[in-house]
């Protein structure tokens, strides 16, 4: 078989996964995460992602390469390696160029490269004060942060665009979208000079967890005239189908590796389409390689371990032991969330919050209402509680749905490769034992005029 350096050389780098002779069996999947929690039915792999001992190993010998010898690591091994990650990535999401993938720490660092280009924008006079950004309101909580810090203080105006939950269709997202971008018009039209400048849209909403139609909304961001885009897709390499650079056309897109594609933390990628926009890109580390483009910038920021950088083509010959390597995973993902989720509902007698084609490998499930999930800090508590004494990890949500009674809690369970029917069925009998019994519910809500109205202020847990 070719070696790693053999098959870069030669351009072996097919979209395809390789025939394997060997599929993993299901005792080789818990061998490769043993060393997971025996204890914790683990339902959060959405959060922190998780990687297999294969690819422990392989980080652990670039390490070691490193300790041994720094010098010969750094001018024979680093730049190569990264470049030959690069490569892999480019193929995976179908970059047209190999110059428009830079390799990152995770997510929130590119976002800060994209902000911090606008930022400059501004300051430098190709922004106009009250200029812009379209973002979804359930943009994650640091990326809030950072439009804040960046556009905010920078003169920029933000436009959140809101979003129903439960989520029924598509069609609900592009129409609130199309909204939100006429109200910025509106609202510029007293400076004709006012422009949105940037969208940012999240391909993978993290809590709730909702797929978004990002081809339309990036589609819709051309048609009236944003000038950028940049998608926000934490969880979206090896977790939803369609990660593809071409087809969704955005300038911007940034992914972390090491929620569900297997990586080590922490490690993410960023694509910036090859234009006049990208020219000014930087790494807001700043070391030798400024002015050298953002991949290479990237590339080295100082000293430091970029172990997690140089396992993407093992993680790869993880992945390719799977029936159908990567595309096989998310499929198998996908398929067992939701059937679990609807176990889960069905037990609970509630609900999914959105339709299964909007699920990727999260999929967020309606809890029981008697739990009285009431604000975030029950949410927070509830999560902790199973944590402590059921030994459950899965994130808890809580919506105001403007009922008592009705549902205003949901977890958002995912599904990876090492899950196991059992650690749903733990989730399901723990919120079984927080939950008062059938007859004991129908006495601590009195149906007042359809509206459900508490007897009793709190449930014990």
């Amino acid at each position: 078989m070719a070696s790693h350096d053999q098959n870069h050389k030669n351009g072996d780098l097919s979209k395809k996964p390789k025939l394997c002779i060997s599929p993993i069996t299901d005792a080789e999947i818990q061998s490769e995460f043993s060393h997971h929690d025996p204890n914790i039915a683990r339902l959060n792999n959405g959060a922190f992602g998780c990687c297999p001992s294969s690819v422990l190993a392989a980080q652990r010998q670039w390490q070691l390469k490193f300790l041994r010898q720094p010098d010969h690591y750094y001018f024979n091994y680093l730049k190569s390696g990264i470049l030959h990650s690069r490569t892999i990535i480019k193929e995976l999401v179908n970059a047209q160029h190999l110059d428009e993938i830079s390799i990152v720490d995770n997510a929130s660092t590119a976002t800060a490269i994209v902000l911090q280009q606008a930022t400059w924008a501004f300051h430098e006079g190709k922004f106009n004060k009250g200029d812009a950004v379209v973002m979804l309101h359930y943009a994650y909580g640091s990326v809030k942060k950072a439009i804040e810090a960046y556009v905010t203080r920078a003169g920029g105006r933000v436009i959140e665009v809101p979003l129903a939950f439960p989520v029924t269709s598509e069609d609900d997202i592009v129409r609130e979208f199309r909204h939100a971008l006429e109200k910025a018009k509106c609202e510029g039209s007293s400076n004709s000079n006012n422009k949105v400048r940037l969208a940012v849209i999240d391909h993978v909403t993290s809590m709730p967890s909702v797929v978004i139609p990002v081809k339309e909304l990036v589609k819709i961001c051309r048609e009236e005239g944003v000038e950028q885009v940049f998608v926000d897709a934490a969880h979206a390499i090896g977790c939803t189908p369609n990660v593809d650079m071409q087809e969704i056309g955005a300038d911007f897109y940034a992914s972390n590796l090491h929620k569900w594609f297997f990586c080590p933390p922490s490690v993410a990628f960023i694509y910036a389409r090859k234009s006049v926009n990208s020219v000014d890109l930087h790494h807001p580390v700043v070391s030798h390689e400024y002015g050298n483009g953002l991949a290479i910038e990237s590339s080295w920021i100082g000293n430091r371990d970029y172990s997690a950088q140089l396992v993407v083509p093992a993680v790869m010959e993880f992945v390719n032991r799977f029936e159908g390597g990567i595309e096989g995973i998310k499929k198998r993902n996908h398929d067992c969330v939701v059937e679990m989720g609807e176990m889960l509902v069905k037990a609970w007698g509630t609900h999914l919050g959105t339709p299964h084609h909007m699920s990727a490998s999260m999929v967020m499930v309606g809890l029981p209402p008697s739990l009285r999930i009431m604000n975030d800090c029950d949410a927070i508590n509830l999560r902790t509680h199973l944590r402590e004494f059921f030994g459950v990890e899965v994130p808890i949500y809580f919506i105001d749905g403007g009922e008592v009674g009705c549902v205003s809690g949901y977890a958002r369970i995912s599904h990876q490769v090492y899950n196991k029917v059992d650690d749903y069925y733990k989730f399901r009998d723990a919120i079984n034992k927080l939950t008062p019994p059938r007859e004991l519910q129908s006495i601590l809500f009195d149906d007042i005029s359809g509206v459900c109205m508490p007897k009793i202020v709190r449930i014990a847990r």
